[in-house]
Order: C-alpha cells, then sequence, then structure tokens
C-alpha cells in the first residue's frame, strides 16, 4: 500500500475498546519511526513516553480534554522536549554520534561551538519552543507508520500539560509534555466521527505553487 492510501484510511479516532490492546511488535514499530525522525543539527532533543499502566491513565485523565480517550486507549505515546539546551546535552548526542561513525570525539566541535553559541545564550523558553517543535516531526512519522500497520490513533494537544508533567514527573528528565498521541483499537459503536466522510481542503486551496 502506498503511504498516501495509509492516511487517507486513518482518522482521529474519538472512542477506544479499552478490552483490546495494541501489539508490543505494533508499538515497536511506531515507536521506530518516531525515533527515526529528522531533527534540527540531529539532536533529537525529545522523548516518547509510553504509557501503559491503567492507575498512570487515569491520573492523565484528570487533565485530558477527552478522558475517555485516555483511559480506555491502548497506550498513551507522550512527545516531550527538553526543557532547554545545555552543553552537556549537546555533546552526549554528538558523542554517541562520533563513536557510532567511528570517528574521534570532537570531529564536529566548530559545529557544536556554533549551537551552543547560539541556544546556550537563549533564555530557556525560547529553547523549550524550538525543542518542542522537533516533537511533531516525530508525531507525524508515528501517526504515518500506525496508519500502515492499521493501528487506531488520535494525536492529541487538548489536555493539561502540568497534570501530564506532574504525574509523569517530567521535570526530574529535564522534559516538558508538548503533545500525546492516543494508541488503540477503536470502539466502533461510539466513535461517532468513523462513518463521516473524510474531509480536507482542495489541492488548489491548500497549495500555493511558485513555478
Amino acid at each position: 500500500m502506498s503511504l498516501i492510501t495509509d492516511l487517507q484510511w486513518r482518522h482521529a479516532v474519538k472512542a477506544y475498546d479499552p478490552t483490546k490492546k495494541v501489539s508490543q511488535e505494533n508499538i515497536d514499530k511506531i515507536l521506530e519511526a518516531a525515533r527515526f525522525a529528522p531533527t534540527s543539527s540531529g539532536l533529537q532533543p525529545f522523548k516518547v513516553l509510553v504509557v501503559e499502566n491503567q492507575a498512570l491513565k487515569d491520573e492523565l485523565a484528570k487533565g485530558a480534554l477527552n478522558p475517555d480517550c485516555m483511559r480506555e486507549c491502548s497506550h498513551v505515546l507522550v512527545f516531550a522536549a527538553w526543557d532547554k539546551y545545555t552543553e552537556e546535552r549537546i555533546d552526549k548526542v554528538y558523542d554517541f554520534t562520533t563513536d557510532e561513525r567511528d570517528l574521534p570525539r570532537g570531529r564536529f566541535g566548530s559545529y557544536t561551538d556554533k549551537l551552543k553559541s547560539i541556544y546556550l545564550n537563549e533564555a530557556a523558553e525560547h529553547n523549550f519552543a524550538h525543542t518542542a517543535r522537533q516533537t511533531y516531526i516525530a508525531l507525524g512519522l508515528a501517526l504515518a507508520q500506525a496508519a500502515e500497520l492499521r493501528v487506531d490513533s488520535t494525536p492529541a494537544e487538548g489536555f493539561d500539560n502540568k497534570v501530564v508533567d506532574e504525574v509523569l514527573q517530567l521535570d526530574k528528565l529535564g522534559l516538558k509534555s508538548v503533545s500525546l498521541m492516543y494508541v488503540g483499537v477503536a470502539d466502533a459503536s461510539r466513535d461517532w466521527i468513523s462513518t463521516m466522510k473524510k474531509v480536507r481542503m482542495p489541492k488548489e486551496e491548500f497549495v500555493v505553487e511558485y513555478k
């Protein structure tokens, strides 16, 4: 199947069957797609937290716009970005990269020095605005991979970040939540949007071409 066909299949599920689970194999594939997402300077300044524990989902649901989705889906994927850039974080990524490529550490020193001169002189909130944007690339690829696997999903920003951050103690990881992805098996009897025609703006309204 083509990617376009997969994307035409998917929709943002509005209700999940709490008795059904997504296989670990498929969860791993979705996470792998997110892991290979391109990011600015290859820094991958975020993590994906996988919440399957029902008690945790119940706690997270207290801050959700659609709490039933949070409680009843198979897994909640939390895309959480670095709260700020640090010299140690930048060096860790590039040390790992050079080690994996059998290159001497410091091989990209002039570039990482440039990154540090930019990011370390910015306020933490400006850093986070940048790291947060990177998570959406990973979210998009995760949604596409789920569609290819015919795994139901819902991207979500409708939640209280403070609740998620506190429940998962993200401050201890130097992270802040940005977006969520519910993964599970749709409940056809309650997923009211599933029978509706999928609508997108026509190409002539969506694309602006300069030829």
